[in-house]
C-alpha cells in the first residue's frame, strides 16, 4: 500500500487529508511540523509528502531545506499545500507543485495518484 505523509499544523485539515485518502486506500501518516515530519520520514519512507507552508516549530520552507540535504528523503516527491497568497511563487522557490487552500479533494486524489499510483483498492 501506497504511504502518504500529510504535514499540516491545523488538526481539523490533517485530519481531513487523513481521512479523504484513507478512504481512498492510501495508508496515511500525519505529522503537525516539519521536524515532526523529518521524524516520521527516517523511520519510514513515503511515496509523497503533502506539506504545508505555514506551520510552529519547523515550517514548510526550513523543511524543505533539510530534506533536500538529506540523500535518503531527498528523492521523496513533495506536493506545498498553501494559503499563501502567491502558491506559484512558492513553488518556484522550493522547486515543487503547489496548490492552494481552500483546495478540492479530486486534486490532492490526482496529484497523489500521479505520483504514488492509484491506492490499493481503488474502485476506478
Amino acid at each position: 500500500m501506497s504511504s502518504v505523509l500529510v504535514v499540516e499544523d491545523d488538526p481539523d485539515a490533517r485530519e481531513l487529508l487523513k481521512t479523504a485518502l484513507s478512504v481512498e486506500g492510501y495508508d496515511v501518516r500525519t505529522a503537525a511540523n516539519g521536524a515532526d515530519a523529518l521524524v516520521s520520514l527516517r523511520r519510514q519512507r513515503a511515496c509523497i509528502i503533502l506539506l504545508d507552508i505555514m506551520m510552529p516549530v519547523m515550517d514548510g520552507w526550513q523543511f524543505r531545506r533539510e530534506q533536500v540535504k538529506d540523500p535518503e528523503l531527498a528523492t521523496i516527491p513533495v506536493l506545498c499545500i498553501t494559503a499563501v497568497f502567491d502558491p506559484d511563487h512558492v513553488a518556484r522557490q522550493l522547486g515543487l507543485r503547489c496548490i492552494r487552500k481552500p483546495y478540492r479533494l479530486e486534486d490532492v486524489f490526482g496529484e497523489v495518484a500521479a505520483v504514488c499510483g492509484p491506492a490499493h483498492g481503488d474502485s476506478m
